[in-house]
């Protein structure tokens, strides 16, 4: 009760949401003596993949014996997730000390939500500076309150897409643009350039990063992996080669990701990283709502003998790797969909194929999510769409047959609401 009445006020001290600014966190850490300046940091950014990268380093890094803070957003089920340090996630009443600690530091001055959750981050790290901290990047980068370092070992930029355009100019929204605000003002330690969905769009990167003296990675240039039968993989650098198990994560995209994460820390040499660790780190990543299986709940009392799966990727990059997925099953799929009003919602969902029922829903507790209703009217481009009001009524109205499975996918949002509902 104390944490989210500190949290609703922390959410008034700004009137938009989010304001592109570096001006008022930079006043905030000043006046916490700069904690930033005080840690160790591998930033990660991107559109997608960026939590995957993270958990996958994360796994491996304590498989090391490494201490790691982590900060990721937004959360899923509690804002308790997004505030990781020493490897453990801090419970509501040391969420609730710090929050206050920088409340009284902020003076009541405007800032929005996630400048003052952020140097509620630097704070905390600051008091183990010898903890590798896993950053990921909130909106774009350029202007985002994590970029403000000085110094990191590493920036990571994950597969690049179309997403948040409402946030660009309207002679702007395109992917030179996102690549720009993502890219052009990274530190320049080590860059390490994950794959990216196309040839355009790995030089449009190369491009904004020319002039930036870092040490490049590229995949495909400086690491790879190659997907061999019999369960498992092969990652390959300029340091040799390592026959991997499959993780314990599903999509050929994570391995990707998986493997960016392990040439990241491969580069950075200084981790006493041996081929075990990795083996080991990769089968045990928690990585939640990223098509993650629910086995056992109530929702998945609902859907009986089916399997029954959690998503949430909502823009058409994330659509279309998850589709991905989707092919190499060879059953029937039927997919339950939320999304936030702000989203492309006929692009997201031209990438599904070979789907058998398109479900529906309204987020609850979202006010800025689109209502399923008006959903359903916007993809009527499809005949086999229904509307149901609530994910349960969703679940128990699909025409299921053996080996069919329930994909619930559209929004993290959603999928947080899913899985506190189960």
């Amino acid at each position: 009760m104390r944490l989210q009445k500190i949290v609703n006020r922390l959410q008034k001290l700004h009137p938009k949401e989010i304001d592109l600014s570096l001006d008022r966190i930079q006043n905030l850490c000043k006046s916490l003596g700069n904690p930033q300046d005080k840690i160790k940091a591998i930033s990660i950014v991107g559109t997608n993949g960026k939590y995957s990268t993270i958990q996958a380093m994360f796994s491996i890094l304590k498989e090391t014996n490494i201490k790691c803070n982590v900060y990721t957003s937004p959360h899923i089920k509690n804002i308790n997730e997004r505030f990781i340090f020493d490897n453990k996630e801090l419970n509501n009443e040391e969420l609730a000390n710090l929050f206050e600690k920088v409340e009284n530091a902020n003076n009541n001055e405007p800032i929005t939500f996630f400048e003052i959750l952020t140097a509620a981050y630097f704070l905390k790290a600051s008091q183990y500076p010898d903890n590798i901290n896993l950053i990921e990047t909130g909106l774009f980068h350029r202007f985002d309150a994590t970029n403000i370092l000085k110094n990191n070992l590493a920036s990571i930029i994950t597969s690049i897409g179309l997403d948040h355009l409402d946030w660009l100019p309207k002679s702007q929204q395109n992917v030179q643009k996102i690549i720009y605000e993502k890219t052009s003002t990274l530190l320049n330690s080590n860059i390490i350039v994950a794959k990216q969905s196309n040839k355009k769009i790995t030089d449009c990167i190369k491009k904004t990063i020319l002039n930036n003296s870092a040490n490049k990675f590229f995949y495909n240039e400086s690491y790879s992996f190659t997907l061999k039968e019999n369960d498992f993989f092969y990652y390959e650098d300029q340091f040799g080669g390592i026959k991997l198990p499959m993780p314990n994560v599903k999509g050929q995209f994570q391995l990707e990701n998986i493997s960016t994460a392990i040439a990241t820390l491969r580069i950075l040499k200084n981790f006493n990283l041996n081929n075990q660790h990795i083996k080991k780190g990769i089968t045990k990543i928690i990585n939640i709502a990223r098509l993650q299986e629910i086995n056992s709940g109530k929702l998945k009392k609902l859907a009986k003998n089916h399997r029954l799966f959690v998503d949430g990727s909502h823009n058409p990059l994330g659509a279309k790797v998850l589709n991905e997925y989707l092919e190499s099953l060879n059953c029937n799929k039927h997919i339950i969909l939320g999304m936030m009003a702000n989203k492309n919602h006929n692009q997201y969902m031209k990438y599904f194929k070979n789907f058998s029922t398109l479900t529906t829903v309204d987020i609850p507790n979202q006010p800025n999510s689109i209502k399923g209703k008006e959903l359903k009217d916007k993809l009527n481009i499809f005949t086999n769409i229904n509307y149901k009001e609530s994910i349960e009524e969703a679940i128990k109205s699909i025409p299921v047959k053996e080996n069919d499975i329930i994909l619930i996918t559209g929004s993290l949002y959603l999928a947080g609401e899913v899985l506190n509902l189960n």
